[in-house]
């Protein structure tokens, strides 16, 4: 009768590989066979059943046949593990040994009756560094001693004796299988020609070189490891940090299954990890792991085994170009503006901009890319995880600040128009007319905005960013700024590497908190607070993205940041003609009003962020009353703003308000 596993190995391979399935369950019937008469059974059915086809006939080999080879196993070994599988899936067998050892230990072997019975005997076969015991494909349970204790076949190993070839299930959750890339950037697949003779393989870990890429471009890693993995036919699993198992037992547990899989699947594994620092877990796993192993990182790493480092950075925008043009064929002609912006804007990998590229063209019936719905594809699927340290500003479904919002003179107006016209053209300058060849240090767009609050910087921001479409992230300095030593900087670097994937503006409200003067060095608090700004120069010059910086107080910034900055841009206090403005605007179009004259209200000498607040504090009270927005609500809140921030009122100011 045919068991159960081997009928299930039968249904999981279906179509043209059922018949090697039932090739391979023949040939280990055959094995079971012989094992009986090995064991003293007596076949009287023998004779009528069928001959089975012989092990060296089958192409691929019998699974026990491939294993045997793959750990190097002896004639002894071999019979012992068949004897073990034979156990659970042959009733004969299970019934003769049960009969051997005795009832108490039913369907087990014992060493003892293996070296008994089997041909070739030897001691060595269950020694710790003896294949069975160090690949587990056997386990020895309870502390009966060597030759007594129970024998059983690892569940994995018995089901790949069947025909059933799947990853352990004990590390399922520690692993993603990744498939092979369908897309792949020029410059990676070279690299990876270029390193496949560095993927070594080989069961010493000390021995064997580990193949390193880092570098800022993750996805890229990941397609050159499937490349890699694909070259030498082997599956690609990847063990990212936050899957790490735990140091000690677990991870030891994991290093031998992972040995175990690594052949009989077999697989490369890719070790990953994009920000964090090295934990003891993964440092364990990058010296113990047998090669072939892959190692993905931000920054560089050091081992005490052999290492072969590459570097692997996110596609320079004229990639880029390339990409998308070959991504979107014929539709791409007429998108040049637009593809030129998102090269230049996006720091995308080449599967992305296929993905993106193949869903635009599908949901157009013309097969043509909309070019607003690409630019929003490539924003949405750019966007960075920076929600622990930055607030996402406009996020809301409610209108976008438009230049019309803005009341500022016509120099500064024009310094934030140049400031879009450049991030617009960046491709251009930097790529088609060679300033990037000479590096790419200072090539960021940063800028900062200085003047009393109140007076604009944030909101020119949000004008900044609708009109570019990024998203605008308000860096949040409770978090980013610690007192423990190294942390603020860790936080840093966490928040710049997160925003080079593009598609962001970074506004670092309030800068003069991060970015001011150094000071004399008297004790050691001082020496790390200039490591923090010293640190944040390096970043924010090699930046690639837009970051805006706003301060009240212009004198208080390091001097040296203010060199770095592309613009610097001042806010005035506004005088009586732009208050004008200010309050002509204030008001939304829904918003009843009743006799505001809007030159005597710009007789108040306050800022465009007091006259919101009064302006808001105003509707509230005239939705109180169920009356329209009037002179007499304006001059109430205009009170109690003046009391908020400590500010006399002056008859001049309110004189013919009511």
């Amino acid at each position: 009768m045919k068991p159960d596993l081997l009928q299930d190995a039968d249904q999981q391979r279906g179509g043209s590989s059922t018949s090697w399935a039932e090739a391979n369950q023949g040939c280990l019937i055959q094995e079971f066979v012989r094992l009986r008469a090995r064991l003293g059974v007596e076949e009287e059915r023998l004779a009528e059943e069928p001959a089975q086809p012989r092990g060296e006939q089958l192409e691929p080999p019998p699974a026990m046949d491939t294993l045997a080879a793959i750990f190097q196993l002896s004639l002894f070994e071999r019979n012992l593990l068949l004897l073990c599988a034979g156990v659970e899936m042959d009733s004969v067998l299970a019934a003769r040994v049960a009969e051997m050892v005795g009832r108490a230990q039913r369907s087990a072997i014992t060493f003892a009756l293996a070296l008994a019975t089997l041909a070739d005997p030897h001691w060595s076969a269950l020694a710790p560094s003896a294949p069975l015991r160090r690949y587990r494909l056997i386990a020895m349970e309870g502390e009966q001693g060597l030759t007594a204790a129970p024998l059983r076949i690892e569940e994995r190993v018995l089901h790949y004796l069947a025909g059933v070839n799947q990853l352990d299930a004990r590390l399922e959750g520690f692993l993603q299988s990744r498939p092979q890339p369908v897309w792949i950037a020029e410059e990676h697949r070279a690299l990876a020609e270029r390193t496949i003779q560095e993927l070594q393989f080989g069961e010493d870990a000390a021995h064997s070189r580990v193949l390193h890429l880092w570098g800022d471009d993750p996805r890229g890693q990941e397609d050159i490891a499937g490349l890699l993995a694909q070259r030498s036919n082997r599956r690609l699993y990847i063990l990212r940090l936050d899957n790490l198992p735990n140091i000690g037992a677990e991870v030891d547990q994991f290093i031998q299954l992972w040995t175990r899989e690594a052949l009989l699947l077999p697989a490369v594994l890719l070790l990953q990890w994009e920000s964090a620092a090295v934990t003891n877990a993964a440092q364990q796993l990058m010296e113990r792991l047998p090669a072939p192993l892959i190692v993905a990182s931000r920054d560089p790493i050091r081992l005490q085994r052999g290492i072969a480092s590459y570097e692997v950075n996110k596609l320079d925008p004229a990639v880029q170009m390339r990409l998308w043009r070959k991504a979107l064929g014929p539709s791409a002609a007429s998108l040049n503006g637009i593809l030129d912006t998102i090269s230049g804007q996006f720091r995308l990998s080449a599967e992305t901009i296929f993905t993106v590229a193949g869903s635009s063209l599908s949901e157009s019936a013309e097969n043509s890319a909309d070019p607003e719905k690409l630019w929003t594809a490539c924003r949405s699927v750019a966007r960075p995880r920076l929600q622990d340290l930055a607030e996402r500003v406009g996020s809301g479904s409610g209108r976008a600040a438009g230049w019309d919002d803005l009341v500022l003179p016509e120099l500064q107006k024009q310094t934030l128009h140049q400031m879009a016209l450049q991030s617009r053209h960046r491709m251009k300058v930097y790529e088609t007319w060679g300033f990037a060849e000479r590096g790419r240090r200072g090539l960021g767009l940063s800028a900062l905005f200085a003047g009393p609050s109140g007076t604009g910087k944030t909101l020119a921001a949000e004008v900044l960013a609708a009109e570019l479409k990024l998203d605008l992230y308000r860096i949040d300095l409770s978090t980013v700024v610690s007192k423990y030593i190294g942390e603020t900087e860790k936080n840093l670097k966490q928040l710049f590497d997160a925003a080079e994937g593009g598609g962001v503006m970074l506004l670092f409200d309030e800068a003069d908190a991060l970015f001011g003067k150094r000071a004399e060095v008297k004790d050691s608090h001082d020496r790390y607070a200039n490591i923090e700004v010293g640190y944040l120069l390096q970043r924010m010059e090699n930046f690639l993205g837009l970051a805006i910086l706003t301060t009240n107080f212009k004198s208080s910034l390091d001097k040296a940041f203010q060199r770095r900055l592309r613009f610097t841009v001042d806010f005035p206090f506004p005088d009586a003609e732009q208050r004008e403005a200010i309050w002509a605007r204030i008001f939304p179009q829904a918003t009843p009003t009743r006799g505001i004259d809007y030159r005597l209200l710009a007789q108040l000498n306050m800022t465009g962020g007091n006259i919101r607040n009064i302006a808001l504090n105003a509707a509230f009270l005239a939705a109180a009353e169920g009356a329209p927005v009037a002179m007499e609500h304006l001059l109430q809140a205009t009170r109690q703003e003046a009391i908020k921030i400590e500010r006399p009122l002056s008859d001049m100011e309110i004189r013919g308000w009511v």
